[in-house]
């Protein structure tokens, strides 16, 4: 059960992180330089459903690595830091 929700979490965790990246690098940009804010609303939906799913797996899978409140937090900010995810990924979910 472990290894399937650890499996799980890294692809939300993957798409939300690159979702992330191409909302703030790309579509925020667009919209501000070019006048254009289709990209935004395009990205922002499947991000924050990813985003929203990255939270709830991180409570769901917080018990089952047994982390501690330091790393639980590290994991939970990592969502709203730029590349936080893949560092994530790398430091806390591979094996």
């Amino acid at each position: 059960m472990l290894d399937s929700m650890n499996i799980f979490f890294r692809v939300v965790g993957f798409l939300e992180g690159i979702s992330y990246l191409l909302l703030l690098f790309i579509a925020v940009p667009i919209k501000y330089w070019m006048n254009d804010p289709q990209y935004v609303k395009l990205l922002g939906m499947p991000h924050g459903l990813l985003f929203v799913l990255y939270i709830v797996f991180a409570f769901l899978i917080k018990f089952k690595m047994k982390w501690n409140i330091k790393t639980f937090s590290i994991v939970i900010l990592a969502s709203i830091v730029p590349f936080g995810t893949f560092y994530v990924d790398k430091k806390f979910l591979r094996d």
